[in-house]
């Protein structure tokens, strides 16, 4: 068997968010991502079992990744005498994080969207980081609600309460055409004003 490099697997991992995005989920195919890669189609299988498994590579690389890291955060041992405020921000900032990369993230959600309707493409992209970084978030709430700092209810609704208040100034962007650049300091102040809004409505002392 040929050696294994971590370069290929990137240039196959690039090559496949090419076709997915041109083609979409449903159409694209291992035989068009082993050519677009120049690579033969056994090498690629090398590396990926299933189009299944190649998509939630590209999905961990340049979507979720962003979400990932800031789900680790949450789980060091630095970040837990955080106040819930700091927490919250943090992750924030790692759920917005695609806002100031390449768009690629963007892009590869807009056609998640677009073609969850009629294939297993939703399940693989949540399953693609997305369960894992909420349920980091889950387990956040679930503390501070036990603490009093919370009020109670369900802590995995609040995670989700949250992350669309997160989103919130962002949905439009997949309505228009061309999206534009955010910098890093944009990024913080919609976090803060999610935050801050959340903490109205959820925390006991406010």
């Amino acid at each position: 068997m040929r050696t294994l490099t971590e370069q290929k697997r990137t240039d196959i991992i690039n090559a496949a968010s090419a076709v997915f995005l041109e083609q979409g989920y449903e159409r694209a195919s291992m035989d068009g991502v082993a050519k677009q890669a120049g690579c033969s189609k056994a090498t690629l299988y090398n590396y990926f079992a299933s189009k299944e498994s190649l998509f939630e590579a590209v999905v961990r690389c340049f979507s979720t990744n962003f979400l990932m890291r800031a789900a680790d955060e949450l789980n060091h041992p630095e970040t837990q005498p955080l106040l819930l405020s700091e927490k919250l921000q943090r992750f924030g900032e790692g759920m917005l994080g695609a806002l100031t990369s390449d768009w690629k993230a963007l892009q590869l959600y807009r056609m998640v969207v677009g073609e969850a309707g009629h294939s297993d493409i939703g399940a693989l992209f949540h399953e693609s980081g997305v369960r894992e970084s909420m349920n980091a978030l889950t387990a956040v709430m679930e503390h501070h609600i036990a603490s009093g700092e919370l009020i109670g209810g369900s802590p995995a609704l609040r995670a989700k309460q949250f992350s669309a208040l997160v989103k919130a100034e962002v949905d439009e962007l997949f309505l228009q055409r061309t999206l534009p650049n955010y910098t890093k300091s944009e990024v913080t102040t919609m976090v803060q004003n999610a935050v801050s809004l959340f903490l109205r409505g959820a925390a006991h002392h406010i």
